[in-house]
């Protein structure tokens, strides 16, 4: 039988440590967050790999989870501090809301396939003893009821400007997300200030497309 905590080990030393990941919070997070119970059952084994892992398809779309070395550096990038608000789009089943909640944030779970988001409940419920909320709803439409938000995590790809996310930063929050057409992109790092936001690019970085946040198809003649 696999030994997940040496597995988890394993995947902060060789797969965080040597891409850059330095936040020692964080990487107690990784140690400590059982990324195993995150997985759909009978995958429990390929938790650790580091690429994005399958989660489930609901309504013709299928969620992932990102790598863990993808999803750990997009975290570094926004520095979350403890008791800022944090939502999660996405959310799976719920692995990066409880690595949220494991360095002090009060994250919310978004996501748009409802049995994912109720697998995600209790899931979270279960590792965190928290009933974390999780919304179930469209991706790019966000949760405003929760908000305003210090930061957003985007899990998976994107096209276009997540501009409805980006209105429901608070003054100063971040949202990461890796964007860009095609099979790869650029981890980016998106700051509020006032009413204007200014992005970076972080890092190459592929992740599954989020349907919700595709281009729409041009016309053509």
């Amino acid at each position: 039988m696999l030994d997940y905590a040496q597995a988890r080990r394993l995947m902060v030393d060789c797969q965080l440590r040597t891409f850059d990941v330095t936040d020692i919070a964080l990487l107690d997070a990784f140690d400590g967050v059982p990324r195993e119970r995150f997985v759909p059952e009978g995958r429990e084994a390929f938790a650790y790999i580091d690429q994005p892992l399958a989660l489930g398809t609901e309504e013709g779309e299928t969620r992932s989870m990102p790598a863990p070395m993808v999803l750990a550096r997009l975290l570094q990038a926004l520095a979350v501090k403890p008791g800022e608000r944090a939502l999660d789009v996405a959310t799976g089943l719920g692995y990066a809301a409880a690595l949220l909640d494991r360095i002090g944030a009060r994250p919310v779970g978004l996501e748009s396939l409802p049995g994912l988001s109720a697998a995600a409940r209790e899931r979270l419920a279960a590792v965190t003893g928290k009933a974390i909320p999780v919304e179930t709803g469209p991706l790019d439409r966000g949760a405003p009821q929760h908000g305003p938000y210090n930061v957003i995590l985007i899990n998976g790809r994107i096209e276009r400007r997540p501009q409805a996310l980006l209105e429901q930063l608070a003054d100063g929050g971040r949202l990461a997300c890796i964007q860009g057409e095609g099979r790869t992109g650029k981890a980016t790092l998106w700051v509020r200030a006032g009413n204007a936001f200014g992005s970076r690019p972080l890092f190459d970085a592929a992740a599954p497309l989020l349907r919700a946040f595709a281009t729409e198809p041009g016309f053509t003649f």
